[in-house]
């Protein structure tokens, strides 16, 4: 299907969110086709976070609304609200996942405590994603005792064990040496393509993400400056973008 023509998956129309004084997403707009993957980038401190977690409506917004296949967020009863976040997995930055637990139960933790899934189900389950992911090996180690690539398999194990339709990735990377991070970016491509789920993404690793993005939206004082392919990405002229891509930028502390 060609999704520049399609109707989007998600669509952020006039999202607007402030913390006291501080007005952190100003009117943001971008629309998500499906089954691709969505890479937003900013400097620190511009939202990026904060605009995933309206897509999982952890947060809800001053202004504006996020639209699923057209239906807005705000007007959803209860029922298509549970619906909708059943379809979801968010990965955390710093993964969540627990020390006390075993990677096999780290990984089963929302079809127990979410799904409250039969446990000859959950095993099955856990089971085919630890061979997907290739951590058959590592399912009785416990969290403390992984390298942090191997975490990071484990946290997205865990985002993709419920089977979701989209999945939310909060710098996936942070922490991770070169070559780590483009394991991680080729696993998280790999599984996409595999498993056939949409992908939001933010990060600051560019352009290395670009190389599995479709598509890249900019977030700027609150608002979406640039969107477009990541090959336009690549080639625009936007001096912000070419900030990004250069000497220019310096990731804020």
């Amino acid at each position: 299907m060609d999704t520049a023509v399609s109707k989007p998956l998600i669509e952020i129309r006039g999202l607007r969110k402030s913390f006291g004084n501080r007005v952190v997403l100003a009117g943001v707009d971008l629309a998500i086709a499906a089954n691709g993957l969505t890479v937003v980038i900013g400097k620190s401190g511009e939202g990026k976070s904060v605009l995933l977690k309206h897509l999982v409506g952890l947060i809800r917004p001053d202004a504006g609304d996020v639209y699923f296949e057209g239906k807005g967020l705000k007007t959803m009863g209860r029922a298509a609200r549970r619906e909708l976040k059943s379809g979801m997995s968010y990965m955390f930055q710093g993964m969540a996942l627990f020390d006390s637990l075993n990677v096999f139960d780290n990984i089963a933790l929302p079809l127990r405590e979410r799904f409250r899934m039969r446990e000859s189900l959950v095993r099955s389950r856990v089971s085919r994603k630890l061979e997907e992911l290739e951590l058959s090996d590592a399912a009785g180690a416990f969290v403390s005792q992984l390298s942090g690539g191997m975490r990071k398999r484990v946290a997205l194990a865990r985002a993709l064990v419920t089977e979701p339709r989209i999945v939310l990735f909060d710098e996936p990377t942070t922490g991770l040496d070169p070559l780590r991070k483009r394991a991680v970016f080729k696993l998280v491509d790999d599984s996409r393509r595999r498993f056939g789920f949409t992908a939001v993404m933010v990060s600051h690793d560019i352009p290395e993400v670009f190389s599995i993005a479709d598509s890249v939206a900019l977030l700027d004082k609150g608002r979406v400056v640039f969107s477009g392919t990541s090959e336009e990405a690549m080639r625009t002229d936007h001096p912000l973008m070419r900030a990004f891509m250069g000497s220019g930028y310096e990731p804020e502390s």
